[in-house]
């Protein structure tokens, strides 16, 4: 079998960033954790898309936020189930994320990134909620591995009572917010609900012809 080859590196608050190519596939490998993400598993990315933008399709000028660019899978689903004139925000808080997809990744998402509906926001994600009060008819976190994350701890703030209070006030009436998670986490759904969302958490295949790895979404509604 063909090796994973490094194309770079990048250390960014805190945390070392290292992306792979190996033929078409790509891993983005934190420190010493193994896979952050990697270019063929990425079906429950897409649903977790699906399920924040179905919901609000019609709703005229549509503005959904994106937290977390990723391999651009997340953001490019948001596109796909959302119609002309939504505008579709993305924030990620590494800029070697950005650049790597503008020079790497963006073929295996088909390019998202040149979508003139999409601004790309360098930054944190719980900022940029914190300061749109009702701002986003649907938000989707694909932030780390999920509640228990790894990667930047300030993460952490995303998923307590304080980020999910955040998410619920930028949101719109009726807004959706989904989470990915690579697992369950039964003390974060009572979380969602104490802060007012109607919650259901998704079992979804990581992916799509396979059904032994699965993963977490949450979907929750603004009351």
């Amino acid at each position: 079998m063909i090796p994973f080859r490094l194309l770079d590196t990048a250390t960014e608050h805190g945390a070392t960033l290292r992306l792979y190519q190996r033929g078409m596939d790509f891993s983005i490998r934190v420190d010493q954790a193994g896979d952050l993400m990697n270019s063929r598993m990425h079906h429950s990315e897409d649903v977790l898309a699906e399920l924040a933008c179905k919901p609000i399709a019609k709703r005229k000028n549509a503005h959904v936020l994106v937290g977390g660019l990723g391999m651009g899978f997340t953001l490019a689903a948001a596109l796909s189930h959302t119609n002309k004139c939504a505008k579709v925000s993305v924030a990620e808080l590494m800029p070697a994320v950005v650049r790597w997809n503008y020079e790497y990744l963006g073929i295996v998402a088909g390019c998202p990134l040149e979508d003139e509906r999409v601004q790309v926001i360098e930054g944190d994600v719980g900022k940029i909620m914190s300061d749109h009060k009702s701002g986003f008819d649907a938000i989707m976190l694909d932030v780390d591995n999920g509640p228990d994350a790894f990667t930047i701890d300030d993460n952490d703030s995303l998923y307590g009572l304080r980020g999910l209070n955040n998410a619920y006030d930028a949101l719109k009436a009726g807004g959706v917010l989904t989470v990915w998670s690579g697992f369950s986490d039964p003390a974060f759904t009572q979380r969602m609900r104490k802060v007012g969302f109607k919650v259901e958490e998704k079992r979804v295949r990581a992916h799509k012809n396979q059904a032994n790895n699965r993963h977490t979404i949450w979907v929750g509604i603004r009351k």
